[in-house]
């Protein structure tokens, strides 16, 4: 298990939970920011400091956010586990992402 961003991220741009992650596995796209399941070790840290309580351990997604499991595991589908977001940088957003409609306040 890991833990998971879902939809309340998309078009905040908040980076609170990257710089929280100790082992670097929350890699920033252009609209909202994705965990590498196979880097995250779990500790939470990054759910206490997201500002829109995007972050949820994978078992308690709410169920209308479910999909957002294999959306961020989708993302890493090509580049697999890069070992770090500060050495890869950002990520292309995932497509189900790309299709939302922009939020006003961006």
């Amino acid at each position: 298990m890991a833990y998971v961003v879902a939809q309340p991220c998309v078009d905040v741009l908040d980076r609170s939970c990257v710089d929280a992650c100790p082992v670097d596995c929350i890699y920033p796209g252009e609209r909202m920011a994705y965990i590498q399941p196979d880097e995250c070790v779990d500790c939470g840290a990054c759910e206490q400091v997201c500002p829109v309580g995007a972050i949820y351990y994978e078992e308690d997604l709410p169920e209308e956010w479910k999909d957002y499991t294999r959306i961020n595991a989708d993302v890493f589908a090509e580049v697999g586990s890069p070992g770090g977001a500060s050495a890869l940088g950002s990520l292309p957003d995932h497509a189900s992402v790309v299709g939302l409609p922009l939020k006003e306040d961006r």
